[in-house]
């Protein structure tokens, strides 16, 4: 019987997909309550983002018996963190391209009040900025989802791997462990 070997894509993938459901509906909650899209209550959904960071690291450390190199748990929190990545900014072009495009409208408006505000730029400035804000939003949101997720995830994933980390002793014998048998059929 061929013995499977733990893959960390498997707890990455699966965690993934749990932070993408929990993301829409944080995403949707706040859409409801009509929630301020500059408020910093929007950093709140970077929390289920470590907390299933934390349980992929963990399920794939239990896989491995229990045992997990820094390799292994970095390996395992960065691929979590590109998954995550790559769902979040598919659902992210979704929601602003076709599900809830009224949302960009909403941004734009929040931002120009608060460029009108500051009175740092000109009334054109403001109107070329936002110009082309408007025309390019989704795409500007996909790329920054994939480079906040791709920057923070590793980050995170390089010192939570130091948290896991429980190598093997050298003395520890793996369960597929055969003693050595002797070549000589005399002895």
């Amino acid at each position: 019987m061929e013995v499977k070997k733990a893959s960390p894509s498997q707890p990455a993938l699966k965690w993934a997909l749990i932070n993408l459901v929990t993301s829409i509906v944080i995403t949707y909650a706040f859409q409801f309550m009509d929630l301020d899209p500059n408020s910093s209550l929007k950093y709140l959904s970077f929390l289920p983002f470590l907390a299933f960071l934390f349980l992929a690291q963990k399920e794939y450390k239990d896989q491995l018996g229990g045992y997990l190199t820094y390799g292994e748990g970095f390996l395992s929190g960065f691929l979590y963190t590109i998954f995550t990545g790559v769902f979040i900014a598919i659902f992210t072009y979704v929601y602003y391209a076709i599900l809830s495009p009224e949302m960009v409208n909403k941004i734009i408006d929040a931002s120009q009040k608060k460029m009108t505000e500051d009175g740092k730029l000109s009334q054109d400035q403001i109107d070329a900025a936002l110009s082309m804000t408007r025309k390019y939003f989704a795409v500007f949101a996909v790329v920054g989802v994939v480079f906040i997720y791709a920057i923070f995830g590793t980050i995170v994933s390089l010192i939570s791997a130091a948290v896991f980390k429980n190598e093997r002793s050298p003395f520890d014998t793996t369960d597929n462990y055969e003693s050595p048998k002797p070549t000589d059929p005399a002895v």
